[in-house]
């Protein structure tokens, strides 16, 4: 028996009824050897983590544009939160750690630069429209590994599809993730705009934060326990009603305050008619564009399809510098 063999037979000894063991995966769409020391979830978390869609997260827009300072959100520590959130929570009901994780890390791969400013753009303009989350799939399935993609399990692919609010994931991991990204954003974005002297905690509405706490720290604790307490044992992963009115009436408050607020989002429309204009330039001119995604258009790839791939890649920095080689005119060399 080898080292992977070994945590399989762990998992059924250890996590619960409800887990996704990893012996029972559906597997990928291309079949290929096991790993003698990994599980099959082990190593789809190891191939997002190598990924470059995934290194990219690091210079992408969370919910500050341009922000001054160090130490606001990017999509990348947005995404470890969210890994960190959904460990526990897994963890805490024995469900698969491992495959959470992956979902966890794999979830916003598809989003665009300037964050959902940017997903609005392309929405608007490609006209069989734009949704990160299928996006992410596009990224895991198609784009990396130049074209060849990264043969996750259907489990993992499931959980990304289906993080969105309005999804309906098959795993309870995939609803662990889909419920830590709420946790997360709602929490982190809090923070970051306390310290961006948008608001500050004590305008927080107080039939929230009477249940939740008054520090990022506590309501963090309050909702990961609640979650905890009330999923364990049932098959499904849920929070109290309460509880769960309290992160709407937030989320709500964030909606009110701080998206659409001008230090926030002062840029977004640039950030928009930017991206919006870099779409209709790649579509006349594709030959501009990296010989990969030029290769996909010549391949029979819808050719909106393949521009949206190439700017849903950039980075904020990278779709500025692309803007301006496009239309900003360069002096004579």
């Amino acid at each position: 028996m080898n080292i992977r063999e070994k945590l399989e037979a762990w998992e059924h000894q250890y996590l619960c009824e409800y887990a996704s063991f990893s012996d029972q995966s559906k597997g990928r769409d291309k079949e290929e050897p096991m790993c003698d020391v990994r599980t099959i979830y082990q190593r789809d978390r190891d191939r997002i983590l190598h990924s470059k869609s995934f290194r990219r997260l690091k210079d992408k827009t969370q919910v500050f544009l341009a922000p001054e300072g160090d130490h606001y959100r990017t999509r990348l520590t947005h995404t470890l939160e969210v890994s960190q959130t959904a460990r526990t929570i897994a963890r805490a009901l024995r469900l698969n750690e491992e495959l959470t994780e992956a979902i966890a890390l794999g979830h916003d791969l598809g989003h665009t630069p300037f964050g959902h400013a940017g997903e609005r753009a392309l929405n608007e303009v490609c006209s069989k429209g734009f949704k990160h989350n299928e996006q992410s799939i596009r990224v895991v399935e198609k784009l990396e590994q130049k074209g060849k993609g990264l043969n996750l399990t259907k489990e993992v692919r499931d959980g990304i599809l289906n993080h969105k609010t309005t999804g309906s994931p098959s795993t309870l991991e995939g609803k662990i993730v889909q419920i830590s990204d709420k946790i997360a954003y709602i929490n982190h974005d809090i923070d970051d705009a306390i310290r961006g002297g948008i608001l500050a905690e004590s305008d927080l509405p107080k039939e929230c934060t009477k249940l939740l706490g008054n520090t990022t720290r506590d309501r963090l604790n309050t909702i990961i326990h609640d979650v905890i307490a009330n999923s364990e044992g049932t098959g499904d992963i849920i929070c109290s009603p309460d509880i769960r009115q309290a992160m709407t009436g937030l989320r709500s408050f964030l909606f009110d305050t701080v998206y659409t607020s001008p230090i926030a989002k002062g840029e977004e429309g640039k950030a928009q008619r930017m991206l919006q204009e870099l779409f209709q330039y790649y579509i006349k001119y594709p030959d501009t564009m990296p010989d990969e995604y030029l290769s996909m258009i010549e391949q029979g790839e819808d050719r909106e399809l393949v521009v949206c791939d190439y700017i849903a890649g950039m980075t904020d920095h990278y779709a500025v510098v692309k803007f301006q080689e496009a239309y900003e005119p360069m002096g004579w060399k």
